[in-house]
């Protein structure tokens, strides 16, 4: 599992039937991405679902 598969920008596009990153990487960043060289993403944010529950508490 890649660190986008927990990320809540990776989402599920319906329309064209596979995830998505909604964060636009500039060119630099693309580049450092798709060529898979320790790639460190300043906009990963973890899917953490009961982050909202655990502050009620």
């Amino acid at each position: 599992m890649s660190c986008c598969d927990s990320c809540v920008n990776y989402v599920y596009d319906e329309e064209e039937e596979y995830y998505t990153c909604e964060v636009n990487l500039d060119q630099d960043e693309m580049y450092k991405f798709l060529s898979g060289t320790n790639f460190s993403c300043p906009y990963y944010s973890a899917d953490d679902e009961y982050a909202v529950v655990r502050h009620q508490l």
